[in-house]
């Protein structure tokens, strides 16, 4: 846990890029092996099922330690979580580079999400309480705001790079690499810190962790098979309840794995309702257009991420103008519900593609649109989510900001990805001579349910939140 630096003072630059830094490693995560399966399933010889166990293993291990990762990071500070959490993410990411087997790429997939989330909450409750300053809080967040909702989209682009110039092994020792500089950057420019008192609520880890697992194994489960199989139903039932059981014990725990002062407030409700919304829609448009991008259109892998620069460089433009000129005077709910609508109309650009869309006419104009209005929601919705939060619960709320979106992304995945794929099966029933436009026909379906999705989170967090200028984080 950093300090946060006193009014008047210039933050070391040297934070807020280490910091940066270790958010980007956990979020391109997601998707940078996504583009070498392929390659590393002909290395290792395993089969297109257990390809996609290589994705969800990490998301599994990833979402489901995230409350844990945030208090472990309240009771023992933000610098050692991140010291442990990066030299176990390198080392695991040397272990999956190395592999020789299914089965060790697999136990490295999951020690790579397992350590990651450790990073993940340690990282953003440092970059949220380590400047005091309106003027350094609001480039912390922008840096936040942009490398939430343009990870995937730099993930791709990098593994589709590697891949292409490399071999896909590298795509693992990217993230070592990565991790290394991370963690001399970490004992270098982060000042150490003793957590505060408190004991780890082993049984409210127990029922987070299992409920999470059931919940993302459940929607995982969905994008490979139905959503009334019962390997799909039991998870997510089974799971939910948990999740029943552990806001109850949290509500009379001692010491709280989330404290549920965390989640009250309707600014902040808003706010971590947007990220997971914005989560669902976004990672969804990710995969369908990566599809389209590669499938219809002929795309590489390199090409297809690098076709999303301009949704990149839009949310750069966005982000920086939210929070440097609009966040702190005009608060979270002016520029929140404004960045999903925008996010919709973007994506509801996306509705007409068909085989013959050029990229610069059709493509390109809606992942701009979509960038301007992402930059508007992330940023924001992250002030308003660790705003008025104490610096003792400053991991637990940063936990929840990326617990919501990874389970919102895993939702949209497995929601949109059956729509696609239950439309494409129907229209491919009727005219089993056009397989390519039955899969159009899915896609553009699946790209209205996300247009629906975010327009639902504009009215919601409108009526929702609360106006204001953004809160502070403890104050």
């Amino acid at each position: 846990m950093t300090q946060a630096r006193g009014p008047g003072s210039s933050p070391h630059r040297g934070v807020l890029a280490t910091l940066g830094l270790a958010e980007l490693l956990v979020l391109i995560e997601t998707t940078i092996v996504n583009v070498a399966l392929g390659d590393a399933a002909r290395a290792l010889h395993f089969s297109l099922s257990d390809r996609q166990w290589l994705v969800t293993a990490y998301l599994l291990a990833f979402g489901s330690l995230l409350p844990l990762g945030g208090r472990l990071s309240d009771l023992f500070g933000r610098r050692r979580l991140l010291v442990v959490g990066l030299a176990g993410f390198a080392g695991a990411s040397v272990l999956g580079g190395l592999a020789q087997s299914f089965a060790v790429l697999l136990v490295a997939r999951v020690a790579q999400g397992v350590f990651a989330a450790l990073i993940a909450p340690a990282a953003l409750a440092a970059l949220t309480t380590s400047f005091a300053l309106a003027r350094d809080r609001a480039r912390a967040l922008t840096l936040y705001g942009v490398l939430g909702a343009s990870a995937a989209a730099l993930g791709l682009l990098v593994g589709g790079a590697l891949t292409q110039w490399a071999t896909w092994r590298w795509c693992l020792y990217a993230g070592a690499v990565i991790a290394v500089i991370t963690l001399v950057a970490v004992l270098v420019v982060l000042e150490d810190s003793r957590g505060p008192r408190g004991r780890l609520d082993f049984a409210g880890a127990g029922l987070s962790t299992g409920g999470l697992v059931g919940v993302v194994y459940g929607l995982a489960h969905a994008t490979n098979a139905s959503w009334l199989a019962p390997a799909t139903i039991l998870p997510l039932v089974g799971g939910g309840a948990l999740l029943a059981l552990f806001v109850a014990r949290e509500a009379r725990a001692r010491d709280p794995l989330v404290p549920l002062r965390v989640l009250l407030g309707r600014t902040r409700g808003g706010s971590f309702l947007a990220l997971g919304l914005t989560g669902t829609a976004l990672f969804a448009i990710y995969l369908l257009l990566s599809y389209y991008l590669e499938g219809t259109l002929g795309f590489t892998p390199l090409e297809a991420g690098l076709a999303f620069a301009p949704l990149v460089g839009a949310v750069v433009f966005s982000a920086t103008f939210a929070s440097f000129r609009l966040m702190h005077t005009t608060g979270p709910k002016s520029l929140v519900p404004v960045g999903l609508v925008l996010a919709a109309l973007g994506v509801l650009l996306f509705t007409r593609l068909d085989a013959t869309s050029g990229y610069l006419t059709k493509v390109a104009p809606g992942l701009f649109v979509v960038g301007l209005g992402l930059g508007l929601v992330v940023a924001p919705a992250v002030a308003g989510a660790t705003g008025r939060v104490a610096a003792r619960d400053a991991g637990a709320a940063s936990a929840l900001v990326v617990a919501f979106q990874q389970i919102g992304a895993s939702l949209g995945t497995a929601l949109l990805s059956s729509v696609a794929a239950l439309v494409s099966a129907r229209a491919l029933a009727a005219n089993p001579a056009d397989a390519s436009g039955a899969a159009l026909h899915g896609y553009n379906v699946a790209l209205w349910w996300a247009v629906a999705i975010f327009a639902l989170g504009a009215v919601v967090t409108y009526g929702l939140m609360e106006g204001g200028p953004a809160p502070e984080a403890g104050a």
